[in-house]
């Protein structure tokens, strides 16, 4: 099925393009969220009278995006965990600790925009990837210290 989007996407596109999705995606998903309309000719001329709309709302969020990447830098994030000698912790950082962390500190964001490229399993400083919005991406310094 083709749709025309009416936001940006993660992993398939832009607002205005027109890209293949399966069906059930599209009717379960996208068209609930009003985040996509089904391509004909009565969407097309209705999506020219809101483009402008549509692309005020995408700008406030891309400035929510970057405000919040900007609160996340102020912040040290830092847990405080058992470990054995060797600094290997009993477990590992999750992506739901680092959410709930943010939370605490009026911080919301989607688990989908947190990416933990390797486990956090040791005692350190360990990098995490924050992208609250298409194209805009941030490399966080996460603290784990012994208990």
């Amino acid at each position: 099925m083709r749709v025309i989007l009416t936001t940006n996407v993660k992993k398939l596109g832009k607002v205005g393009e027109l890209v293949n999705v399966k069906d059930g995606y599209a009717r379960n998903f996208l068209f609930p969220k009003k985040m996509a309309l089904r391509e004909n000719k009565k969407n097309l001329e209705y999506y020219e009278k809101i483009k402008e709309e549509i692309s005020i709302n995408e700008n406030n969020k891309l400035e929510q995006a970057k405000q919040t990447i900007e609160n996340i830098k102020k912040l040290k994030i830092q847990f405080s965990k058992e470990a054995d000698e060797k600094g290997q912790l009993y477990g590992a950082i999750s992506k739901k600790e680092i959410l709930n962390f943010l939370k605490e500190n009026k911080i919301n964001i989607h688990s989908d925009d947190i990416i933990i490229t390797e486990q956090i399993r040791s005692i350190g400083d360990h990098e995490i990837l924050v992208n609250p919005y298409t194209d805009i991406q941030e490399t966080i310094k996460v603290i784990v210290l012994k208990n």
